[in-house]
């Protein structure tokens, strides 16, 4: 999936992948999409909550090895 925006959030625990995404997504244009790189468990529920609560649109996630990836298009 392409993405504008590349966030590598590996290795940040809860909160810090929800606090950068937050502040990546705030200079980023509505309908632009960014990639999300976290290895934080919690952060696939925090992110699909996150982006639901601020009206943006979780497209994909995927795990591979203990890398997830999250794609978000902002609202």
């Amino acid at each position: 999936m392409n993405a504008d925006k590349v966030l590598d959030a590996k290795g940040l625990a809860c909160p810090m992948p929800i606090v950068k995404t937050r502040k990546q997504m705030k200079e980023m244009e509505s309908g632009q999409v960014l990639e999300i790189l976290a290895t934080d468990k919690g952060a696939k529920a925090d992110l699909v909550a996150w982006a639901k609560s601020g009206g943006h649109e979780m497209l994909d996630s995927r795990e591979d090895s203990d890398v997830f990836t999250f794609w978000i298009k902002k609202g």
